[in-house]
């Protein structure tokens, strides 16, 4: 709807216009050179007057010629990102989705109309892989972190140079690195299960980096309630984390990173293997970590700058039979995290443009 502003603008660009013309086709009618040059100079008015009421051509030619996925069927792009966690499960053996996450009996997927209607896809080795031409992704956290570098490995080497990593990957509280020479592109794991940890990352580590990342991932949480216990000081430490992404300032004329948070597994109680994890790690303490993570301006919907991998809504729909330990789950889940952040950077990039 056109705002009041907007139509009182188009009536005095009309008496700006016509009128003037008007006067000036009855005074210079013999004179076609000058009425041309009166009509050009008053239609120039009349478009600085009208700039402010109307978008820019570059936003026009943007949204003409590079619309958002599902812009036939939807033509808003962003609601598509908040569809992203729809995902189905079924049992391997039913046909869903399928292939590259190394998930044990289950299998998940996009439901189709909603694949049709967004453009939501699976994307193979090659289609990863030219995605991330050129890239620098570094995921940061504890072992879930590590198990989502694994499901990047997975799809962008082939099975046998992916298994090779594993020994390096899951040597125990380390860094890892790694890289895909023929695509250019670098992966790094940094070992970061306290959010002091990340925060010193943001501040200090890449602050004195050549480059900032072109993807971050960062998640932390399930160690803070094991040891510390305490959600309040744990949203403190998220704040800060918060705060510190302001410290990633690239020296070159590059765009910031693409940031993800990598949400708080589902926790299977009965199922943890000590004693002091069943303990501290319930039901109670991860509904209060959550709660954490969604007031302390962190999340991208909250204004904050980084954008929600919701690895326990997801985990719902996979169950129990997803988990040998009621906390690390199968390669499956972190495959559909995986797929979720990458649709989620090509809809960033296609808006971007």
């Amino acid at each position: 709807m056109v705002s009041a502003a907007a139509q009182v603008g188009v009536v005095a660009a009309c008496v700006v216009l016509f009128v003037p013309m008007g006067l000036a086709g009855w005074h210079l009618s013999r004179n076609k050179v000058l009425f041309f040059s009166g009509a050009l100079f008053v239609s120039l008015a009349v478009g600085v007057h009208l700039s402010p009421y109307l978008p820019s051509l570059p936003h026009l030619l943007a949204a003409s010629f590079f619309p958002h996925p599902g812009a036939s069927s939807n033509p808003s792009a962003s609601p598509c990102v908040t569809f992203l966690h729809r995902v189905s499960w079924a049992d391997a053996a039913d046909g869903l989705g399928g292939g590259g996450g190394g998930g044990a009996g289950r299998s998940w997927s996009w439901p189709p109309t909603l694949a049709s209607t967004c453009g939501f896809a699976r994307l193979s080795r090659d289609e990863a892989s030219l995605l991330l031409n050129g890239s620098w992704v570094m995921v940061a956290g504890d072992s879930q972190a590590r198990l989502l570098v694994l499901a990047l490995l997975r799809l962008l080497l082939d099975p046998v140079a992916a298994a090779a990593t594993e020994p390096e990957l899951f040597r125990r509280h380390s860094d890892y690195r790694t890289a895909v020479p023929s695509r250019g592109i670098s992966v790094d794991f940094v070992w970061a299960p306290f959010e002091s940890n990340l925060t010193r990352l943001l501040r200090e580590d890449l602050r004195l980096a050549p480059r900032v990342p072109d993807v971050l991932v960062l998640g932390s949480g399930l160690w803070h309630m094991l040891h510390v216990t305490d959600a309040a000081r744990y949203g403190d430490a998220l704040a800060s984390i918060a705060g510190a992404t302001s410290s990633l300032r690239s020296p070159l004329p590059v765009p910031p990173p693409h940031m993800f948070w990598l949400g708080l597994p589902r926790l299977v109680n009965h199922m943890l293997n000590t004693d002091a994890k069943k303990a501290h790690m319930n039901g109670t303490m991860l509904r209060a970590y959550d709660r954490e993570v969604d007031r302390r301006g962190v999340l991208r919907r909250d204004g904050g700058p980084f954008r929600l991998l919701d690895v326990g809504k997801l985990i719902q729909g996979c169950g129990q039979q997803c988990t040998a330990d009621g906390m690390h789950y199968d390669g499956e889940v972190y495959d559909a995290v995986l797929h979720i952040m990458l649709n989620a950077l090509v809809i960033e990039s296609q808006q971007s443009i």
